[in-house]
């Protein structure tokens, strides 16, 4: 999704999954507050669901009934691009039937979701979009997810996307560790997707902490109204919710800042003004007078002078005027 560098954003998915019900108002409501938080990316989940699962599955009449057709799906796309230009479309495809389908909605990127690391048709398909995709590598072995990568172009963006998806997910299952692990081993930007309980604090404050892992992308689940005890609801903020996960997301991304070294910022040189300590004569001294190590002191000062490591620049010459006591001395002041 992107190459992330020092003082860049991190980018926010808004993952509507199956919360919209099958019902295209509540889609767009998930939409709508989806932009009005301020996120970078809508994704949606598209399939068609004969390609899918067998029909022996006890999830297939359900999710047989939460399907949109490819009319409304169009109406879904069109209206979020409509309303909310600068909100990307990413869409989870989960089987290759659909993909030509997608594309064809003029969608800005891809997510490949875990179950498919291994189904090359849909990898190869979406590979040749061009478009940028984020691979799911949670319950995905090391070896599953190399595979993925390799059957994609070497010139596409990928993002690897880590996360546990049990639905809630316990904080002790998430491993954030792994995240650096996925970074050494495959060389590629790496997101967090997470699933903690909405219900309870940890669904900020775990996000927040993937942050310092310096991750490029995190998804974060966002239904209607989470009373409703809907689909998919169990990890998914609320609207005003929403609203202030992604304020903190940019709070943190503001205080993650430029590494060092850089300049100081107009604050750090006051606080440097203010806190450093200075050489000082600790005595008046007549001009002539050869400087010794009782003639000095450090301590704060009206402003930065000389800092005490270069005392021993001073030591043993000779006054160019006279001092008074606690004023300052520069190299200019001796001979």
């Amino acid at each position: 999704m992107k190459s992330k560098a020092d003082n860049k954003k991190t980018f926010v998915v808004a993952e509507m999954a199956c919360s919209h019900e099958g019902n295209i108002s509540l889609a767009k409501k998930i939409i709508d507050s989806a932009a009005y938080a301020g996120s970078d990316v809508i994704q949606l989940q598209i399939w068609a669901l004969k390609y899918m699962m067998t029909p022996s599955r006890k999830e297939y009449d359900l999710l047989k009934d939460l399907e949109f057709d490819k009319k409304q799906w169009a109406d879904i796309v069109n209206y979020s691009r409509g309303l909310y230009p600068q909100m990307q479309i990413y869409v989870c495809a989960y089987e290759h039937s659909t993909i030509e389908f997608i594309d064809s909605l003029g969608v800005d990127g891809y997510k490949i979701n875990s179950s498919d690391l291994s189904n090359y048709l849909v990898l190869e398909k979406i590979a040749n979009t061009g478009k940028p995709m984020n691979l799911s590598v949670g319950a995905s072995s090391l070896n599953e997810i190399q595979y993925a990568i390799d059957q994609i172009k070497s010139d596409s963006k990928i993002t690897l996307m880590y996360g546990h998806q049990s639905f809630p997910t316990r904080p002790e299952d998430i491993n954030l560790s792994s995240i650096d692990k996925l970074k050494k081993l495959f060389k590629l930007p790496v997101g967090y997707q997470d699933h903690c309980d909405a219900e309870d604090e940890s669904a900020f404050w775990l996000p927040a902490t993937s942050m310092g892992y310096d991750i490029d992308i995190i998804e974060k689940h966002l239904t209607h109204d989470r009373s409703k005890k809907g689909i998919d609801h169990e990890s998914a903020l609320n609207p005003d919710e929403f609203i202030k996960f992604v304020k903190m997301i940019r709070i943190i991304d503001k205080a993650k800042g430029i590494s060092l070294p850089r300049p100081f910022t107009k604050q750090e040189i006051r606080y440097r003004e203010f806190q450093k300590k200075s050489i000082v004569l600790s005595k008046d001294i007549s001009k002539g007078s050869i400087i010794s190590s009782d003639d000095i002191t450090f301590m704060r000062a009206e402003k930065l002078g000389l800092p005490p490591n270069k005392a021993n620049l001073l030591i043993g010459k000779s006054l160019l005027k006279d001092f008074k006591a606690f004023e300052l001395i520069s190299l200019d002041d001796i001979s």
